[in-house]
């Protein structure tokens, strides 16, 4: 088979086949309260409003992306949900750079990079649901926290997605 700028391809068995998936994507507003609970302390919760993208693959994955805020403390980090089946990935990038695996039953571990420097953090997950399509929907998911592979609290995270109104 021809290649643009010269060459072939061989074609017959040794062919690779590639899959192309269709996505749609849709801007939504994303609301997302986080709760931290530590030893000894009150527990912590953050709650943001931010306007954001859904988008749904043919192949079922579903990412939903938003800016961070101020009130977070991570302003200038994208966030990142990348929902397949029973598993989540959060990945932020920007200021903070970070991917967490979240998986019922099973502890993942990462590197969780900030301007004062990269740290180690092991995520346990308890539960992980999820109901959305492609108007909305819910995620939560509750998980214990380890950093340096020190215990440091329980953690949940719930987050509703609506269309934006146009």
């Amino acid at each position: 088979l021809p290649v643009p700028g010269g060459g072939t391809v061989p074609s017959g068995p040794s062919d690779r086949h590639f899959t192309v998936l269709n996505m749609m994507e849709k801007q939504v507003i994303i609301f997302v309260r986080g709760e931290q609970y530590y030893d000894g302390a009150d527990p912590d919760d953050v709650e943001l409003i931010s306007e954001g993208t859904m988008t749904i693959a043919d192949d079922g994955e579903i990412v939903l992306s938003y800016q961070e805020s101020e009130l977070t403390g991570m302003e200038g980090t994208t966030t990142q949900f990348a929902i397949r089946g029973d598993t989540v990935v959060l990945t932020r990038s920007g200021g903070v750079n970070a991917q967490m695996v979240f998986q019922r039953g099973t502890q993942h571990s990462s590197l969780y990079e900030t301007a004062w420097g990269t740290l180690v953090v092991d995520i346990a997950t308890s539960r992980l649901v999820h109901r959305l399509d492609e108007h909305g929907g819910i995620l939560e998911i509750q998980y214990t926290i380890a950093v340096e592979h020190q215990v440091t609290g329980r953690s949940q995270f719930k987050i509703r997605v609506r269309e934006k109104m146009r």
